[in-house]
């Protein structure tokens, strides 16, 4: 009898490999921000190279350098000393195991099944069956063998090679599946499953393990799915595996930790239930990590390696699965176990129907096996003919997104003439979006090959669209429809030793971008001085190529779909909204018009790419022959309408810093760099009653203004030749601008239906003391108008002006970051802040104010002094008599001094008032300090006495304030009273 093992506890076992750099990511002039040394992996922020994260695995594998290529494309070591790991998982496994049974004894027996399936967008497709199943196989659950695929094809294998074929044969059909559903492989899940039976005849005995080989969708693309602000952000199930088996890592991680986990959510993906063994279960389970060492994916790699490091923390309940007794019951496998107490008659009868068992199970695994085999002669007799053929006859392979899919379709251009389209009548079957029944004309005659689209279908050769019959020249590049792309290989004696592998995907897209006139160049990289372009520019040039076939593709699900959409690509330069008019860096976005309703929406990069998912979603529905019909707030072809920013305009403001007035017609420059329409705006600097500064005015040295108040008006006159009204007269405009550090956007009112609209707004702005700062801005910066497009049905941006700060005229205060900054509490009482703040603020004024009277009252007494030392002069020689000796003042000069006296006193006396306010502002900042330093509590049962203290404080300090303001008020008033009836009686 078998004694049943012990479970062995064994943590997941995670490595990661840093791969070589991606031809997008050479192109991108990245840097590799990765290293590994003694079983660690470090990665370095590019942003900050003095913030480094330290990582440690299992396994860590280099691949990123020390390699070079085979004749074969293969990337092997460079020389024996380089710590080079090549790549290929699934041969190595396949090849060890078949050279592990070739040394077992004698008296055993092997059974190997092949199974290989594909889950993308929550479906599972068998990748051996050319026959499609609506809506995929079904994914069901048995108590003993837990989650399985039902109708799933189990093909039986002798050697590695068989396996080889088969992974050939499930690649080519995923290859055709993702080119006419539309599916990218890059966002679906491979799982290869080996199941291997171990029998032992003369014991009865049968062990079975099952090997789960998991190529998981690519994170980059899992990541830019997640659309920022994006109304159908949960929309799409295309994420929902990768996104669920970050839960049940975490849950698992969480419980190994020794946290209480209630639920590990394996039911909410098909790949979380199949993987249930794996992660939690009787399995030992290793992952993978292969992370991009290019500093432009730092995010992605870094949120990739937290993701391996929580995933080792999980631990797996590994035993042997050993089988001492197989009974087969109508189609049911059940299975027994023999217990201790038995009869030696009874153990010798479960012996022979153990026997029995083995018999029969070795006769269905035969019978299998004979078929396989059948199956397997005529799959290589097929594969011998189309090696012949791709020596022989020129041809067209695929060339994919994902490279292990590039090359796996081959169309055959036989002598004669052959249709090529989606219909099945045709000699070359072609799938996917933008392909006619009957698409175009391959012929191959008189030693050349040439191609002729039907009628409008789309051909594009080289990056150039055709429209007549084209002669192909060996290696040329061809798109069908939106995105087919094939290499032609020419006539044997056309072929050299060409390396087939530069012409990727990107060299494809790169190609037809330059046809259509978008470079570096044009995207305003340029050259630095240093021979190498902006690495900014070139990431938005790569962005931008990348997604060239994707938009193609969602205008073609719109056209069949009748949506009426048209979608462009647009690089904004966000230098158009810098006030210093700096070349910032820039960014793709997708320009969406309805051409029915010329309704108009700008997409950002990650919201497109989310909307495309769902744009697949419904049109794979509409392929299926199912209802694709959605509501309008379902459906991601549809979006509520919104105001649309048109262009900008800078208005360099530096003849306000010499108190100038300028009147300007500006061009509105789109995210082009053309011209919208033209601004006309008028600047003035003013009093503070409004008056217009004249010529005296004007300021040599902008320093002259320092410490003053200033005072301008900002006139908006009128928008002139916008092309957003020309191309529907029922839309409407709104500009609006922001100045210094003012916290709100002023918006003019709105305009609609009215060509070259007079705006005539006028907006009065403060700067009570100017300070450098702001001069230096007057000095170097810009005021950026943006102009914005309204449509119908759209909300208006908001011309309230809520929270600005004003005068007591009512003008719009700026340059009061010195107020701003003392007051920043922080938010625990955010309420008596506010009112703190606008007191502080009226403090300000008044004590603007009283500087302002104080200048005008010396100035007076200067005066005053000058004229009575001229009067005293003149009366010198009459004003005085002799006495015995001495001198005596008169009653006037006795008078005089009296008034200077008095004067003299009141100086004193309002700088008396004055330093006793500065004294108690003293006392109030340091309140207002110890306000600052005060912390909420932790706990929360303290909270309420912590918010009641820090409400008596500011209670306290606002007292304070109003009492310090009181008595500066009063004391000043009186003594200007006083200076007043003196200066009255003097006269």
């Amino acid at each position: 009898m078998m004694k049943m093992p012990t479970p062995s506890t064994d943590s997941v076992k995670v490595a990661v490999r840093a791969r070589p750099f991606s031809q997008r990511e050479k192109n991108s002039g990245s840097k590799c921000v990765i290293s590994m040394h003694s079983g660690t992996t470090t990665i370095q922020d590019p942003k900050n190279p003095e913030h480094v994260k330290t990582f440690t695995f299992d396994l860590a594998y280099w691949s990123h350098s020390g390699f070079q290529m085979d004749k074969d494309g293969v990337f092997i070591s460079a020389d024996p000393n380089s710590k080079f790991a090549s790549q290929g998982l699934v041969p190595r496994v396949c090849e060890e195991l078949f050279q592990a049974t070739e040394t077992q004894e004698r008296n055993q027996e092997h059974q190997v099944t092949f199974s290989m399936l594909e889950i993308y967008n929550e479906q599972v497709r068998d990748l051996l069956s050319r026959t499609k199943k609506p809506g995929g196989l079904k994914v069901r659950e048995d108590q003993q063998l837990g989650f399985y695929v039902e109708g799933l094809t189990s093909v039986p294998c002798e050697n590695y090679a068989q396996i080889e074929r088969l992974m050939e044969q499930g690649t080519k059909i995923r290859t055709t599946a993702s080119t006419s559903m539309n599916a990218s492989s890059s966002r679906s899940h491979m799982v290869i499953t080996i199941q291997f039976k171990q029998a032992f005849p003369d014991r009865g005995l049968t062990k079975q393990s099952s090997i789960n080989l998991v190529d998981l969708a690519g994170s980059e693309r899992q990541k830019s799915s997640g659309s920022e602000g994006d109304r159908l952000r949960e929309g799409s199930r295309v994420n929902l595996s990768l996104t669920n088996l970050g839960n049940v890592i975490s849950a698992l991680a969480d419980a190994a930790m020794g946290k209480k986990v209630l639920h590990v959510p394996y039911r909410d993906s098909v790949l979380t239930k199949l993987l249930q063994s794996a992660l939690g279960g009787n399995s030992r389970t290793t992952l993978i990590a292969a992370i991009s060492p290019a500093d432009i994916c730092y995010e992605e790699t870094l949120s990739t390696l937290r993701y391996a490091e929580r995933a080792k923390k999980i631990r797996n309940k590994a035993m042997v699965n050993t089988y001492t007794l197989t009974k087969e019951s109508n189609a049911e496998n059940s299975t027994l176990r023999l217990g201790c107490r038995r009869s030696r008659m009874a153990e010798q009868s479960a012996h022979s129907l153990a026997e029995h068992g083995l018999r029969t199970d070795q006769l269905t695994w035969a019978h299998q096996l004979e078929q396989a085999r059948e199956e397997w002669r005529q799959h290589y007799v097929a594969i011998a003919q189309e090696r012949q053929m791709m020596k022989t006859v020129p041809h067209l392979l695929n060339v994919s997104e994902d490279p292990q899919l590039t090359g796996v379709l081959k169309h055959f251009l036989q002598a004669g003439s052959c249709d090529a389209g989606r219909a099945a009548s045709n000699a070359i079957s072609l799938q996917g979006l933008g392909i006619s029944d009957k698409h175009a004309s391959f012929t191959n005659s008189d030693g050349k090959v040439t191609v002729t689209p039907h009628g409008k279908c789309k051909v594009v050769v080289n990056g150039v669209p055709i429209a007549t019959k084209t002669k192909l020249q060996h290696l040329d590049r061809i798109i069908l429809g939106s995105n087919s792309s094939y290499l032609y290989i020419g006539f044997p004696w056309e072929r050299g030793g060409e390396d087939l592998s530069r012409f990727d995907y990107d060299f494809f897209q790169l190609e037809r971008a330059a046809a259509e006139g978008v470079s570096v160049d044009k995207l305003g990289a340029g050259d630095r001085g240093e021979g190498k372009a902006d690495p900014s520019v070139l990431a938005v040039f790569q962005d931008y190529v990348k997604l060239m076939p994707l938009v193609a593709e969602a205008n073609q699900m719109s056209e069949e779909l009748k949506k009426e959409l048209k979608m462009e690509l647009k690089v904004k330069n966000l230098a158009s909204s810098d006030s210093r008019g700096c070349d910032l860096q820039k960014e793709v976005m997708v320009k969406v018009t309805n051409q029915r309703t010329h309704e108009v929406w700008i997409w950002s990069k990650a919201k497109f790419i989310n909307r495309k998912f769902l744009m697949e979603e419904l049109y794979q529905r509409f392929l299926d022959g199912e209802d694709s019909h959605v509501v309008q707030e379902d459906d991601p072809f549809w979006d509520p309408v919104q105001v649309v920013h048109l262009g900008s305009a800078h208005i360099w403001l530096q003849p306000l810093a010499y108190c100038m007035k300028f009147e300007e017609q500006a061009e509105f420059l789109n995210c082009e760099g053309l011209e919208e329409a033209v601004l006309h705006i008028r600047i003035t600097p003013c009093s503070p009653a409004g008056r217009a500064c004249g010529e005296e005015d004007v300021v040599i040295d902008p320093l002259e203004l320092l410490g003053k108040r200033m005072d301008f008006q900002i006139r908006i006159v009128r928008c002139l030749g916008a092309k957003w009204l020309k191309e529907d007269a029922e839309r409407g405009i709104q500009m609006g601008y922001r100045i210094y550090n003012l916290p709100y956007t002023l918006y003019t009112k709105p305009v609609w239906k009215i060509m070259n609209p007079q705006i005539e707004e006028s907006v009065q702005f403060t700067a009570l003391n100017a300070s450098q700062e702001f001069l230096n801005y007057l000095q170097t910066n810009a005021l950026v108008v943006d102009l914005w497009g309204l449509q119908e049905g759209c909300t208006e941006l908001s011309c309230s002006q809520p929270d600005l700060l004003v005068t007591d005229e009512g003008h719009i205060m700026v340059d009061t970051k010195k107020i701003s900054t003392v007051i920043d509490i922080g938010q625990t009482a955010s309420a008596q802040m506010s009112e703190l703040y606008l007191k502080l603020l009226r403090l300000e004024q008044e004590t603007g104010m009283l500087r302002s009277i104080n200048r005008a009252l010396s100035e007076e007494n200067a005066l005053l002094k000058e004229s009575l030392e001229r009067t005293g002069s003149a009366h010198q020689p009459s004003s005085t008599l002799k006495i015995t000796g001495m001198t005596a003042p008169s009653p006037a000069a006795r008078e005089i001094d009296q008034a200077c006296t008095q004067r003299a006193s009141y100086d004193r006396e309002f700088a008396k008032a004055l330093k006793g306010f500065y004294q108690s502002m003293n006392v109030a900042r340091g309140k207002f300090l110890k306000l600052r330093c005060h912390k909420p509590p932790e706990d929360d049962q303290m909270l309420r006495p912590f918010v009641h203290q820090q409400a008596q404080m500011l209670k306290d300090f606002g007292e304070l304030l109003e009492s310090s303001l009181w008595k500066l008020k009063n004391d000043v008033a009186l003594i200007v009273k006083k200076k007043r009836e003196c200066l009255l009686h003097s006269e």
